[in-house]
């Protein structure tokens, strides 16, 4: 089993799990310590410098931290320092991002938890409800390639429950070093790049990277019988798992008349969604994507009994039997 983050929401089932994403321009182990936070009713906090435990070991990004115990009494307010600093976007609120981390509690320096020995970056969105708040607060405003130090008051952490399966006390501050990797929202694209697009057979696929809608053109020949994947950008990121989460853009058409079905393309939304949940929704889609690179757009064509075969949604455009058409750009997994 995949350990989750102790930071994160779960993700629900479905076609598609869309999140809200602001344009701002500003392993193994127990799955029962993965709680999701509640939505706060705290108001934001004042943040200050200090004070803040040093890091004593693997000061460079993307280094695995080690770090001292807190100096004293934390504060009540939350703190935060940018360790070193990022010459990237700047992360707003609502923004998905990726990143490394470590958690420790301040008074004993015990770790909690860190994504650096799953050797997999979490992707998180800094959304109330989904992250904890001193997460969703400190690192508003942060540029990706920085590394922040950051101590979490219970008030934006877990609260007076605290969270017993971690070892948390409801008294306990928090302390997190983060390496933000990435950050995405709506804007987002695949970067990947461009492959000739040769069959005739297939829907033709625009390459923008703006973010926009990529046009697609369905050949008004007969569909595909088998499941076809190919990519329209190849991007150089680790391949998909069939286990992994994927965030993502995407379309869905239907191959007789090319109708949209469903987008996160200029929604201002994107799309994240556990592959292992999507192979009870849309199979086919499901299988299209495992194998593909990070960062890659991709044109999947599901035959009906890979797809809704003859039970489709009602009210919309998808009809018994029919073919669809997806793009899917794969922005980051986890």
């Amino acid at each position: 089993m995949r350990r989750r983050s102790l930071l994160l929401a779960a993700v629900p089932a479905g076609l598609v799990t869309v999140s809200a994403c602001g344009d701002s321009k500003s392993g193994s182990s127990k799955a029962s310590a993965s709680p999701s936070p509640s939505v706060s009713t705290a108001p934001p906090p004042k943040i200050v410098d200090a004070p803040l435990p040093a890091i004593t070991g693997g000061t460079k990004f993307g280094e695995k931290p080690a770090v001292a115990k807190g100096p004293g009494a934390p504060s009540k307010d939350l703190a935060v320092k940018t360790v070193i600093a990022g010459g990237g976007r700047a992360v707003a609120e609502n923004d998905f991002i990726q990143a490394n981390y470590l958690g420790q509690i301040w008074d004993t320096g015990k770790v909690f938890d860190n994504s650096y020995d799953r050797k997999s970056p979490l992707v998180m969105q800094l959304a109330q409800g989904s992250i904890i708040d001193g997460w969703r607060y400190g690192l508003a405003g942060k540029k990706t390639g920085s590394r922040v130090l950051m101590a979490v008051p219970p008030t934006w952490g877990y609260g007076k429950e605290g969270n017993p399966h971690a070892g948390i006390k409801g008294t306990d501050t928090l302390v997190f070093v983060i390496d933000l990797i990435e950050s995405f929202n709506s804007k987002s694209s695949a970067k990947g790049r461009a492959v000739p697009q040769t069959d005739a057979a297939l829907p033709k696929v625009g390459t923008n990277t703006d973010g926009a809608v990529p046009k697609v053109t369905v050949p008004k020949t007969a569909a595909p019988k088998k499941l076809v994947s190919t990519y329209v950008l190849e991007g150089d990121g680790p391949e998909l798992k069939a286990d992994q989460t994927v965030l993502c853009q995407f379309q869905g058409l239907v191959w007789d008349g090319g109708k949209t079905f469903q987008r996160t393309y200029g929604s201002g939304r994107l799309s994240q969604f556990a592959l292992e949940q999507m192979q009870q929704a849309v199979k086919g889609l499901a299988q299209g994507l495992t194998g593909k690179k990070v960062g890659s757009r991709v044109l999947i064509v599901v035959p009906p009994e890979l797809g809704y075969g003859d039970t489709p949604p009602s009210g919309g455009v998808i009809k018994k039997g029919s073919t669809l058409v997806f793009t899917v750009d794969i922005l980051a997994a986890m």
